[in-house]
């Protein structure tokens, strides 16, 4: 969609997507987690995760699919585990909630693990892994979804693109951020391309008749590729074990898609975990280490037409700082959609 690119300052973008939660029964603490999550998305360049995701989130609380009012649930647990049920709640809600157990428990048992069911879309997976490193700790999260990618030989979608993401701390150097699904491309960048009516690259994704295709609409109506082939399938098969299975719920087929089931839940399921640094080491020996590490990596011969070795997350982080001075770009077709979104709400757009 052709038109002009607005640069939106962060601080508007979460008062504005708050707001709008907060209008149809989000109470203000949780509609700010959900605001600064998306927002967070778009300051590293995650556009597909983030406020494009507002007019879907609010169109399932206006259809009572989600409950507007979080609820976690924990079902078992023992000293450095939990199982949790969202109770159907906002995922980026639960999601925290959750991860602030497994940051908790690993405080007392060194290490954690909490799996979560009956849950929804959490966005960008980054956000909760990353939620460990002021803790010294290192925070690692992933989430099934609704049936997107075909297991490797086959046609017809099976798995999710399943997200996962791990956040590693360091001294003076900036932290490890590895956050990734287990596809070529998240489908959220196909949906972005299909909005705007823009092509998408040969090989990110297939068909329903399972050829390659550069027509996003094709693509979303076929199946996404995995990354590094059988590898992505791999790892897609491991994380529907660790958060569908594992935590008693709906997996691969049984999962729900926000964009196209109205009249049902999402059932989406997720792991947290955090390991406590100091359970192995002190924090400064690690972080330190931490450094020489970095600093070694980064001091590789660089390769022909390389400008720079960039570490997991560096760039998303250096992009964050840079918006947050400068602003966010928001495509029109979004800026419109949060446009529409306000006037339905009744809530004002200039905010001060």
């Amino acid at each position: 969609m052709a038109g002009e690119v607005h640069l939106v300052e962060a601080e508007f973008l979460r008062r504005l997507c708050a707001r709008l939660f907060e209008s149809i029964g989000v109470p203000e603490e949780e509609a700010i987690v959900i605001a600064d999550n998306l927002v967070d998305a778009d300051l590293k360049g995650n556009e597909s995760h983030g406020v494009s995701r507002v007019g879907i989130y609010l169109k399932r609380l206006r259809l009572k699919l989600v409950k507007p009012v979080a609820r976690l649930e924990v079902i078992a647990e023992s000293p450095g585990t939990a199982l949790c049920d969202a109770c159907n709640s906002m995922g980026a809600v639960g999601a925290s909630k959750a991860m602030e157990l497994a940051i908790k428990k690993a405080r007392q048992s060194g290490m954690s693990f909490v799996t979560v069911r009956n849950s929804n879309h959490y966005s960008a997976a980054s956000y909760f892994a990353q939620m460990a490193l002021p803790h010294g700790m290192i925070g690692f999260t992933a989430s099934n979804g609704p049936p997107r990618m075909a297991p490797w030989g086959g046609t017809d979608p099976h798995f999710g693109t399943d997200p996962f993401a791990v956040a590693i701390p360091a001294g003076r150097q900036l932290p490890i951020i590895a956050d990734m699904a287990t596809c070529v491309v998240a489908r959220g960048k196909i949906i972005m391309a299909a909005k705007k009516g823009e092509p998408i690259p040969l090989g990110w994704a297939r068909n329903a008749d399972g050829e390659d295709t550069a027509d996003a609409n094709e693509a979303l109506a076929g199946t996404v590729l995995p990354f590094a082939g059988p590898k992505g399938y791999a790892i897609a098969t491991v994380i529907e074990v660790l958060t569908g299975i594992l935590s008693g719920s709906r997996f691969t087929r049984g999962i729900n898609d926000m964009y196209a089931n109205f009249e049902n839940p999402s059932f989406t399921s997720h792991y947290f975990g955090a390991l406590n640094v100091e359970a192995f080491s002190s924090l400064a020996e690690f972080a330190e280490s931490m450094d020489r590490f970095i600093v070694g990596v980064k001091a590789n011969t660089l390769a022909k037409g390389a400008r720079e070795i960039y570490l997991p997350g560096e760039i998303e982080l250096r992009l964050k700082e840079a918006r947050l001075k400068n602003g966010i770009p928001v495509s029109p077709i979004v800026f419109s959609e949060l446009r529409e979104e306000a006037e339905t709400a009744g809530v004002a757009w200039n905010l001060d």
